[in-house]
């Protein structure tokens, strides 16, 4: 293949595209260990019985995340939320979600229990203590524990982190299979061309 045959636009537009996730790819593999450490971290909270207070922004939650928490829900804010969930048996069934009304006029969802069928638990509000499960918006959830009455144990908040090495490789995969699919491409089209002139 002659260089000279090469379009240069597109060529660049590749080029620049491939470099940028493959810098993207080192930039996730460079991050490995802070997913250890995070782990690590996750893994004390969960441990440390101690009380703190509900974390109500991302940095807040992101240091107490699995630690035990308490809320004063002063208002039910929201219809039950029934979601498919897990009990601490490992069992499937439903959980119970509703948001609350903190006394400092902030909101929080709280995870009331968990049921073997959809039906919703009343509950009116009142001091509850668990766990904090953080969410991907940034802010967090708080998991019953104990669950309030008419519902059994949620199962713990699973531990969850970026896996950073999986998405450095997805992006060394990407980087890869848009150079590959360029290199077809411009071979088919100069084949065609070849084909053409004679």
């Amino acid at each position: 293949m002659n260089l000279r045959q090469l379009p240069i636009f597109s060529t660049i537009v590749v080029l620049i595209a491939a470099g940028i996730m493959v810098w993207l790819g080192f930039w996730q593999w460079g991050k490995i260990g802070d997913q250890e450490a995070r782990l690590q971290q996750y893994e004390a909270n969960a441990d440390n019985p101690e009380l703190v207070p509900f974390p109500l922004n991302p940095e807040a939650v992101d240091q107490f995340a699995y630690r035990r928490s308490s809320v004063d829900c002063r208002q039910v804010l929201s219809e039950p939320r029934i979601v498919a969930g897990r009990n601490v048996n490992d069992q499937a069934g439903y959980v119970q979600v509703v948001t609350c009304e903190l006394g400092n006029g902030a909101q929080a969802d709280v995870q009331l229990g968990w049921a073997g069928g959809p039906n919703a638990v009343s509950w009116d509000g009142g001091k509850i203590v668990g766990s904090i499960e953080p969410l991907r918006t940034g802010l967090a959830k708080l998991i019953a524990d104990p669950p309030v009455e008419g519902l059994s144990a949620s199962a713990p908040p699973r531990k969850k982190v970026i896996d950073h090495m999986a998405y450095a490789g997805q992006w060394f995969f990407f980087a890869l299979t848009a150079l590959i699919i360029y290199f077809l491409a411009i071979r088919k089209k100069l084949s065609e061309r070849r084909e053409g002139e004679d």
